[in-house]
C-alpha cells in the first residue's frame, strides 16, 4: 500500500496518511462490487446485528483492530483521519456499501475513523461470524473473495490510469470516479493529498474547470455539472 500511493507523487508525513486511508477508503464494496446479495442478508439473519446509531455516532476509530466488518442499512457515515485542524475527510459509506472486509482477512487495523453523519442502521458481522461464513458457505466466500479481487484491481487501474497524465486529466478523473449522486463530498485538501499534489496547483485548476462550466466547488465538496465534457479531459 505504500508503495502503491508513493508512486503518485511526493507528500508530507501528515498526506502520506491522508492519502493511504483514501486509497484503502476507495477499496470500500460499493455498487457492482458489493459481496453480499439481498437474498444472502435474509440468509445472515441470525448472524448479524443491527445497530442503530444517532448523528456523530462512532462505528469504529482509526488505528483500532478490525473486529467486525460493517454493512450500512441506512444513512451516511464519514471516514476520517486525523483530529483538529488536521483531520480530514476522505470518504462517505451510503446504503448499501460493505467496509473492514478487507481489514479482517488482512488483520490489519482500520485506517480511519467511521462516525455517522444522520441518523443510521448499520449491520455488522463480527469476526468469528465472519471466519464462520467464509468457512461454511462456499458460494458466498467466492462472491465475498471476486467482490475483493474486483476492488484491488480497480485500486490498480487507478495507478496506472494516473500515471504519464496531465494534472488536469488526474483532477478529472478523481472527481469522477469519486463522485455520488453527481457530487464529491471531498474537501481539496484530501483531494490534494490524494493526487500527491500542492492544494494552490489543485485550486487553479478546480477554478479553471468551474470557468468552464464543468464543476461548481463549494465547501468541502465539488458538485459535477457536465460529467461527459469532464470525462474528455481524462482521455
Amino acid at each position: 500500500m505504500r508503495q502503491t500511493v508513493r508512486l503518485l507523487g511526493p507528500a508530507t508525513p501528515d498526506d502520506l496518511a491522508i492519502r493511504q486511508a483514501a486509497w484503502v477508503a476507495r477499496c470500500v464494496g460499493r455498487g457492482q462490487s458489493v459481496p453480499l446479495r439481498p437474498d444472502d442478508l435474509g440468509a445472515l439473519a441470525a448472524s448479524l446485528t443491527t445497530r442503530a446509531y444517532p448523528p456523530g455516532g462512532l462505528l469504529f476509530r482509526g488505528g483500532t483492530q478490525a473486529e467486525a466488518v460493517w454493512i450500512i442499512r441506512q444513512g451516511r457515515v464519514e471516514l476520517s483521519v486525523g483530529t483538529g485542524r488536521a483531520r480530514a475527510v476522505i470518504g462517505v459509506l451510503r446504503r448499501g456499501d460493505v467496509d473492514g472486509d478487507i481489514q479482517q482477512l488482512l488483520d490489519m487495523p482500520m485506517p480511519y475513523t467511521a462516525r455517522t453523519l444522520e441518523d443510521a442502521t448499520v449491520l455488522t458481522l463480527g469476526s468469528t461470524e465472519f471466519d464462520t461464513l467464509l468457512n461454511d458457505s462456499q458460494p458466498i466466500a467466492r462472491r465475498w473473495l471476486s467482490s475483493i479481487a474486483l476492488r484491488l484491481a480497480a485500486s490498480q487501474q487507478r495507478v496506472i490510469g494516473l500515471l504519464g497524465r496531465s494534472l488536469t486529466s488526474q483532477v478529472a478523473r478523481l472527481l469522477l470516479e469519486e463522485a455520488v449522486d453527481g457530487m464529491v463530498p471531498l474537501p481539496q485538501r484530501t483531494l490534494a493529498a490524494m493526487l500527491g499534489a500542492q492544494r494552490p496547483s489543485l485550486n487553479k485548476i478546480l477554478k479553471d474547470l468551474e470557468r468552464q462550466g464543468l464543476i461548481e466547488v463549494r465547501y468541502g465538496a465539488v458538485d459535477i455539472i457536465n460529467p461527459t465534457k469532464l470525462l474528455h479531459i481524462t482521455e
